[in-house]
């Protein structure tokens, strides 16, 4: 078998009266990710980390932010889009690992939510995805809640 390990990292600014979706699940908060997708900054880091394993390049390439094609798309969708690239070079994704930094709102309450969509939309159990959350100690643009960043590790492998 061969293996291949992919990383992903994404930041998005956040802004008054706009939605805050987090690994597919909109969260409750007084501010959202401005973008021009959904902003979900976890779906684009495990993007950016699948892609990168198959030496495919990032997001941007396959969903450019200047295509009205993808303009407020749900990042589910890129996501299923991102598996079915990957799969038709033959490989398969073994497990995913990622975290989100930012200051508030809490993110707990949320995160088994999150496990469950991403792993629907990538074709994993739950047990092979994980999410984790950070604050920043209110240091940096995600501890002044100017925005939120995200990070993954994906292995991907081929038979």
């Amino acid at each position: 078998m061969m293996f291949r390990i992919g990383h992903g990292y994404d930041v998005h600014a956040l802004g008054e009266g706009l939605r805050l979706v987090l690994g597919g699940v909109e969260i409750p908060h007084i501010k959202g990710c401005i973008a021009h997708s959904d902003g979900d900054v976890l779906i684009h880091a495990i993007c950016d980390a699948i892609l990168g394993a198959a030496a495919l390049g990032d997001i941007g390439k396959h969903f450019p932010d200047t295509s009205a094609e993808f303009k407020g798309i749900d990042s589910r969708v890129l996501l299923r889009r991102v598996v079915a690239l990957v799969e038709q070079k033959g490989y398969k994704i073994s497990n995913i690992d990622s975290t989100i930094a930012m200051q508030r709102p809490k993110l707990r309450p949320h995160i088994d939510s999150m496990r469950e969509q991403i792993a629907l939309c990538v074709g994993l159990s739950v047990e092979s995805v994980s999410v984790k959350a950070t604050t920043t100690e209110h240091l940096g643009f995600e501890g002044e809640e100017l925005g939120v960043s995200a990070t993954a590790v994906v292995l991907i492998y081929k038979e």
